[in-house]
C-alpha cells in the first residue's frame, strides 16, 4: 500500500509535512494532555459516534438559536409598544396642560 503525505499544522501558521507508513494502528488525541491508541476499525467507530453526537448538538443549538432569535424579535416588538405608549401618554398630559 502507498504511503500517504500528510500537511498538518504543528503551530498557528507553521506546517508541515509528514508521510504517513501503512498501520495497524492510529493515536487520537482526546484532548486534556490525553492520547490514546486504537486500532483502525476502533479509531474509525470512535470518531463516526463522536460526528454523530456533534450533528445532533448542532441540530439543538440551531434550535436553540432561532427561538432566541424569535424571543429577541417579540422583546424588540414590546420594548417598541411601550415606547409609543410612553409617547402616547406624555403628548396627552401636554394636550391637557395646554388646554388648562
Amino acid at each position: 500500500m502507498k504511503a500517504l503525505i500528510a500537511d498538518f499544522e504543528l503551530s498557528e501558521g507553521i506546517y508541515s509535512r509528514a508521510k504517513i507508513e501503512d498501520s495497524d494502528s492510529v493515536c487520537l488525541w482526546l484532548g486534556a494532555n490525553v492520547m490514546l491508541e486504537y486500532s483502525c476499525d476502533e479509531a474509525n467507530e470512535l470518531l463516526k459516534s463522536n460526528l454523530e453526537n456533534a450533528r445532533a448538538s448542532l441540530e439543538v443549538l440551531v434550535g436553540d438559536l432561532h427561538f432566541l432569535r424569535d424571543q429577541q424579535t417579540i422583546t424588540q416588538v414590546t420594548i417598541a409598544r411601550i415606547f409609543n405608549w410612553d409617547v402616547h401618554q406624555r403628548r396627552s398630559k401636554q394636550s391637557v396642560m395646554k388646554e388648562t
